[in-house]
């Protein structure tokens, strides 16, 4: 090999190390959004979360280059979630996009710390309440669900079905598969008898039987299943 080229890969090589590396060049289980969606969020460092948010770097820098650098802007994660857009767009890399998507990020952090407080289910009576708006002064039959997370706050709240001056239908499966993909850990359920009568009839006996045995399939637990008139309300024994 000549002086000449062997000179030549040398500067290659060192040119190369220069290079910061890409996230697609890293292992997988060592990439920012492999690493969240297998391990969670909590797993991630703060240039890797801001990575996963910007989506790409640019010619020279890869994501997590763009967001220590934007970090490092800011002076701190916390003045970056107070900046404006047009400060970010000062930063190499961050354009209208990125600006928009990072600050509309941070605002719905905001947003959702300054949520009240949600509505939480701890006692029969609290169903009772949760359920009775939805129920009083009805003419027809209905079926109302109400999805709480472990601690019992409410996750939803809906009119399941609605039937005849009777009857309505107890849909488990549709049920169940509501609770689950609202994220439920447990439900309750209420229905009206617009006659005023409190005693759970046959059939509500028979599905309330079905439902228990169906959540308890799946890991779920049913609260209580509530007969509620104008005046008063009943569970129904499982």
């Amino acid at each position: 090999m000549n002086v000449q080229v062997r000179d030549c890969r040398w500067a290659l090589i060192q040119q190369l190390r220069r290079l910061p590396m890409r996230v697609k060049d890293l292992s997988i289980r060592d990439r920012p959004r492999e690493r969240l969606m297998s391990s969670g969020a909590a797993a991630l460092a703060d240039r890797e979360l801001l990575a996963v948010l910007l989506g790409s770097g640019f010619r020279g820098a890869s994501a997590l280059d763009l967001a220590s650098q934007v970090i490092a802007h800011c002076g701190d994660l916390d003045a970056l979630g107070r900046s404006e857009p047009h400060r970010l767009l000062t930063v190499r890399g961050i354009g209208p996009a990125k600006a928009a998507r990072v600050t509309a990020a941070f605002h719905l952090v905001r947003r959702a710390e300054a949520w009240p407080e949600r509505e939480r289910i701890s006692s029969t009576s609290d169903l009772a309440h949760a359920c009775a708006p939805l129920l009083h002064d009805w003419t027809q039959e209905r079926l109302i669900l109400i999805v709480c997370d472990t601690g019992g706050r409410i996750l939803k709240r809906a009119v399941l079905t609605e039937g005849g001056s009777d009857h309505t239908a107890m849909p488990v499966r549709e049920l169940i598969t509501e609770v689950l993909t609202s994220g439920g850990a447990m439900f309750g359920l209420a229905h009206n008898h617009p006659g005023g009568s409190l005693d759970p009839s046959p059939e509500d006996l028979e599905a309330t039987a079905r439902l228990v045995e169906a959540s308890q399939t799946v890991g779920l637990r049913l609260l209580d299943h509530l007969i509620i008139t104008e005046g008063a309300w009943r569970r129904i024994p499982t």
